[in-house]
């Protein structure tokens, strides 16, 4: 029989904390989810979920939080504020050492709200929603009507803000996705992953990854097809599927160990990287590094996506976070270029400046500062049109391949499409016991 501890059990208020089974993994679970005045937060229930991130915190458990609250209750004045603002400082205490996962089953306005920031994953059910401003405000201000699900509403948070990981169809859904992700995560961050039992042989040839590339240099593919033809039985959990779609996020396991993979998406953008997909990559290598996840890093991309409004939104400061957020990283870093790898893409997809332990390189691999076109273009402006096109072929000849880069060091091996999974599986048993400490310091200054 399963055992459940109530904390603080007899407290006022409706959030409801037990240490308990959930799915087969032992965490605190956080009932968050009110009736009356829709779940407006007392302060007796920030001072329990506070309590709750407390007890996850000292006894090295995952945090789960199914939350439902319209915000602090009006009724208490300043002393809800204050619970949730606790609330909030525990949960930070949390980050980076037990998983966090918030499951939304209802409204979470406000400063409940402001909370699913701070979780590592938020599984958002249809029908929910969740602004820190609701409609009215919004109306007010800025004359505009609009309605909660428009708002702040799951799929807005799943492909427009990405506050969404995932969005389920009820709570059974919900739950269940939030399980298959802790199957990936240790208890805390002094464990390692969970390795899970394997019986897809770790040497099978993988022949079909290279066949999904088509035959012109700028065609369009699924970069998950390839990812699954080298993953564990083709299983893949993506997460953000919908935010920043032209980076592929995913959890996966090779020889049964659990993997983050990173991936260029050619079927969005071709590939390019944009502000979202840099925040999403950087926020899903900081979650791998900080529960032991070793990094796979697929590359084909073409370099950073042209325009004004990305630049004048802050383009060099969001894609520095990928940057950050790779050389920050300590865990096991294999990096695969199957196709292209330009300019300041090329450093930010764990080049092996960056920092990684191992980068291969398929054949079909181009590393360059950018592709031959936009080079004779800059290079060779005024010569004729047949003379650039020759030109062309001639900086593909002589740079557009993995060699030079291999010969330099930056590649450690060009390898054959077929033995991918090998190599991968092979670099992160060689891996296993890395261990590498970053220098003492207060804290680093993420490019936030």
């Amino acid at each position: 029989m399963t055992s459940s501890v109530d904390i603080r059990a007899r407290a006022a208020g409706f959030i409801r904390v037990r240490a308990t089974d959930f799915h087969g993994r032992r965490v605190i679970l956080v009932d968050a989810e009110g009736d009356e005045l829709a779940g407006a937060l007392s302060p007796s229930d920030g001072h329990t979920l506070a309590a709750a991130a407390r007890y996850a915190l000292d006894q090295r458990l995952p945090l789960v939080i199914r939350m439902a609250s319209s915000g602090a209750n009006l009724n208490e004045g300043v002393g809800a504020l204050d619970g949730w603002g606790g609330a909030a400082r525990e949960m930070t205490r949390c980050s980076g050492v037990v998983p966090m996962i918030v499951i939304v089953t209802g409204p979470t306005v406000s400063g409940p709200a402001l909370m699913l920031g701070l979780a590592d994953i938020v599984v958002m059910v249809e029908g929910a929603y969740a602004f820190v401003s609701g409609p009215m405000m919004v109306e007010q201000f800025t004359g505009v009507p609009i309605d909660n699900d428009e708002l702040g509403g799951a799929r807005v948070h799943g492909r427009t803000s990405g506050v969404a990981t995932l969005v389920a169809a009820d709570l059974d859904e919900a739950e269940a996705l939030a399980s298959d992700i802790l199957d990936f995560l240790p208890d805390h961050t002094d464990q390692p992953a969970p390795v899970r039992p394997c019986t897809d042989p770790v040497d099978r040839p993988t022949p079909e990854a290279y066949d999904i590339l088509p035959e012109s240099a700028n065609g369009s593919y699924d970069c998950r097809d390839i990812i699954a033809a080298i993953v564990d039985d083709g299983d893949l959990v993506e997460l953000h599927s919908d935010w920043a779609p032209n980076l592929v996020t995913l959890l996966a396991t090779v020889g049964g160990r659990p993997i983050g993979v990173v991936a260029n998406q050619p079927q969005t953008i071709a590939g390019t990287l944009d502000i979202t997909a840099s925040r999403k990559g950087a926020r899903f290598v900081a979650m791998c590094d900080a529960f032991n996840l070793p990094l796979l890093t697929i590359v084909d991309t073409s370099g950073f996506y042209p325009g004004k409004d990305l630049e004048w939104r802050g383009m060099i400061r969001y894609g520095a976070q990928m940057a950050f957020a790779y050389a920050r990283a300590t865990v096991p870093r294999v990096n695969v270029t199957i196709r292209k790898s330009y300019g300041g893409a090329y450093i930010v997809m764990d080049s092996k400046m960056m920092g990684n332990d191992m980068a291969f390189a398929w054949p079909s691999a181009e590393i360059a500062v950018m592709g031959a076109k936009g080079a004779v273009e800059i290079l060779h402006r005024r010569r004729t049109p047949e003379e650039r096109a020759e030109l062309e072929l001639e900086y593909e000849a002589r740079l557009l391949n993995p060699y030079i880069a291999a010969e330099r060091g930056t590649i450690d091996a060009v390898i054959d499409p077929a033995e991918t999974r090998q190599r991968i599986h092979d670099a992160l048993v060689m891996l296993a016991g890395k261990r590498e400490r970053l220098p003492s310091r207060r804290h680093d200054n993420t490019p936030l």
